[in-house]
Order: C-alpha cells, then structure tokens, then sequence
C-alpha cells in the first residue's frame, strides 16, 4: 500500500500541501468547513497525522515534561502521596497541553531516560541531588522545578514546612507525658537499622528537617530517643524499623513515622504482637494521605497539602517552559514552602502508667 502524505491529502482534497499541514499544526488559519474536509480525507486515506520526531523538530518542541522519581516507577502507582502529586501536576498541564512523562533515575543499558527522553523541562522529585539524573537534566539546560529538594540557585523550588510539621507531631507526644520514643526515618543509603546519628543518617532535605523537627523537640524534654533508618517509605519498612527497636531492648511508648505508609507498618506490627495502640504505643505519621484516615486505628499525622504542591510547582514550569520558548530571560527563581498542620486522630493517647 503506497504511503500516505501530506501531498496526498492535497491531492485529495485540491488545496496546497501547505494548507493540509495548517489542518493539523495551525488551525487557527482555516475556516472550520475546510478544515473538516482535510481531516476527513486524511481518515479516509488512514493518515495519522504528522510524525511527532519531525513535528517536534520542526516546532524546537516536545510537547512533554518529565518528572523524575528517586525510586522505581512502581512507586508513582504504589506511593498515595505519589500518585495524588501526579494527578494534581497533571490537571495543572491539562490546560496547556503538555504531556507527562515519568522518568527513573536509574538506567537500563544503554538508555538513560533523564538523558535521552525528548522533554521541555522537568519537574525533580525528592531525588539525590548528587545523582546522574539530575546531572543530566541540569546539563541539558532544561527549564527544572525541584519538589521536596534542596533548594539550588536558580532553580524554583517548592517544598512544604516539614521542620515545623515534624516539631508539632513531636510536642504532641512530649504533652501526652511520652518519655520512651522511637524515630523511623529514611536514607538514600546505607542500611535499614538503628543509628546513632540521625541527622547525619537521614536522607536528603526532607528526611533531614523531620528529624531536626523531632529532636529538637525531644532534647528540650531530656529524652533520647531510639532512631531506625530505613531505606523505603513503605509499611514493610515501619515493620522491620519497629521490630529492630523491639529487638534492641528498647521499649518505646510512642513512634515518630517519616511517612503514614511506614506508620502503618508500625501499626500492623504492634497489634499482630500484642501491642494496643495507643494504649501500649502511640503512633505519628507524616503526610496525611488516604491511608491515615483508613487505619485501625485513625493515625494521627501531619498534614501536607500535597494537591497544592502538585499544582504549584507544574505552574512553575509552565511558566518557566514559557519563557524559555520566548526567549525571555529565566526570571528570578522562585521558592514557595506550604504549611503543614498536625491532625489528632485516634492512634495517640497518653502511656501507660
């Protein structure tokens, strides 16, 4: 079967080969019953449409942004705080209509997507810093947006107070009369264990300004509590963090959780052990995602506004893809932290005496 032009429909149709490519990239430019007519006679003759490549060549546009992800792309579909920042980045760009691409940031042979993916710009999502993603989007001079990341000179950023959640879910049990505490954080590396650093072992900006939060709260009060790293946010992750505290002697009547998904493991380990909670350990989340309000008890946890987040940082790019298609200078780098508020739920109460 001969191959299907843009000549073609031309042809078909009696107008010029220019005219059938404005049908598709410039619509603007054709009255609405000639344009119908095009598009007809390109469905007629089984045309698609011009090839993206080129189009994008043509325009010195993708159409796309990516955002990349510290762990598999199993945790966009797995992950509730995840999944609700995707959706909200994705309403965000529905208007513009630039696609959404997801990007690991680890490789396969010879394909390393943050390199090699055809984008306009990318959103960086509680990644490493120093990793070779991030080297790479920053090389290809792409307009970026960081969330939940060290804030970098010259790039937007949009983070959430977790300092100033992570102080309030402490003081909460401080109040109760808590004296006997355990951390579950993570770590971009290292082993999943008991630390005795837990600044130095959290992992990046997020991890690190929780556990200030907590300590400082915990050190005005004289208690020392015991910390696990972990290197997941998973419920898997809050049940080995649990149990290495257990094992170790220690006998926590309250946990501080980096995220609700390692609470909930928590959770799941203390019952499934005879624990009572909160009467025998009270439990802290972190996030306030779907799962929180699901449990047996309901977590109590900080709230992010993770909706707000999504959407104010897919602003940002748009904006900043904008002017980069322009010409216009990049603008001042803009830095927005959101509130966070502690939620008392049902899974604190005061130890037992």
């Amino acid at each position: 079967m001969p191959r299907v032009t843009l000549q073609t429909i031309a042809d078909r149709v009696g107008v010029s080969r220019m005219t059938v490519s404005n049908a598709f990239s410039r619509p603007d430019q054709l009255s609405g019953d000639l344009r119908a007519r095009i598009l007809d006679a390109a469905e007629q003759l089984g045309y698609v449409g011009p090839d993206p490549a080129a189009r994008a060549l043509a325009r010195g546009t993708t159409g796309a942004v990516g955002i990349l992800l510290t762990d598999s792309l199993r945790f966009a579909f797995t992950d509730e705080v995840a999944t609700t920042l995707l959706a909200s980045v994705s309403e965000e760009l529905a208007p513009t209509g630039l696609a959404l691409t997801l990007l690991s940031s680890t490789s396969t042979g010879d394909m390393i997507p943050a390199r090699d993916v055809p984008m306009d710009g990318a959103l960086v999502y509680s990644c490493d810093t120093d990793s070779a993603a991030v080297d790479w989007l920053r090389r290809r001079k792409l307009p970026l947006v960081y969330v939940d990341q060290e804030p970098v000179a010259g790039v937007s950023s949009v983070n959430i107070d977790d300092r100033g959640g992570a102080v309030a879910a402490a003081r909460h049990i401080v109040e109760l009369g808590h004296r006997r505490v355990g951390i579950i954080t993570t770590s971009l590396s290292g082993p999943h264990g008991i630390v005795e650093d837990a600044i130095a072992a959290a992992g990046g900006l997020v991890g690190r300004e929780r556990v200030i939060g907590w300590l400082s709260v915990l050190d005005e009060a004289g208690i020392t509590p015991t910390v696990v790293q972990a290197r997941h946010t998973n419920p898997e992750a809050g049940e080995v963090g649990l149990r290495q505290i257990l094992d170790s002697g220690a006998d926590p009547t309250a946990m501080l959780c980096f995220s609700d998904a390692i609470a909930a493991g928590v959770v799941q380990y203390a019952i499934s052990h005879g624990l009572r909670v909160p009467a025998d350990l009270s439990v802290v989340g972190f996030d306030d995602n779907p799962l929180a309000q699901r449990l047996r008890p309901p977590l109590t946890t900080v709230r992010q506004d993770v909706e707000a987040k999504g959407h104010a940082a897919a602003a940002a790019l748009t904006m900043a893809i904008q002017r980069a298609r322009t010409g216009a200078p990049p603008g001042r780098a803009k830095r927005l932290v959101l509130p966070t508020e502690l939620v008392i739920r049902e899974s604190t109460a005061p130890p037992r005496r």
